[in-house]
């Protein structure tokens, strides 16, 4: 599974954006002390809520809400999700410009989007890639293939990641 590419450990708390049935957060799940799934839409959240409780999974808290509304947990925390392709670049502003920015994220974003946010002669670096950088290594983890999505989308993706500069 993809959250092996990351450093996600057993002690870390880690946001699911955009949570959906709870793929990623099941996988979560096993790997972290603890899971905030944040879905906006109450007929998901159910669903989601209706899977975890099936499959005896106890360490997630769903989040029934829009994450840009959301408050940030004021503990130290990572991100790891495949939030909607149309609000990649508001998600990555929020997680920059929070009083308490992640450890480190991991985003499963369109593939023209992130090579926009790597500090790279080889590509333009957008404005937001460049303030990124200032506080965050940043590189394409793993290339994705449509067919690991269902619906495959209808573009070349990647997994991005983001980790905070000590």
């Amino acid at each position: 599974m993809l959250i092996g590419h990351s450093n996600i450990k057993k002690r870390d708390l880690v946001l699911d954006i955009g949570a959906g049935s709870g793929v990623i957060t099941y996988a979560l799940s096993k790997r972290c002390r603890k899971v905030i799934a944040i879905e906006p839409d109450q007929k998901t959240a159910d669903k989601l809520r209706q899977n975890l409780t099936r499959q005896g999974i106890t360490n997630v808290e769903v989040v029934e809400q829009d994450f840009l509304d959301y408050d940030l947990p004021a503990e130290p925390y990572k991100v790891f999700s495949n939030p909607p392709f149309h609000l990649s670049s508001k998600i990555v502003h929020k997680l920059l410009e929070a009083g308490n920015q992640p450890d480190s994220f991991y985003l499963i974003l369109q593939k023209q989007f992130a090579l926009k946010l790597l500090n790279t002669d080889r590509h333009y670096t957008s404005q937001l890639g460049q303030a990124l950088i200032q506080k965050y290594q940043t590189k394409i983890r793993y290339p994705l293939r449509p067919t690991d999505f269902t619906p495959p989308p209808a573009v070349p993706t990647v997994l991005f990641e983001a980790k905070k500069i000590s």
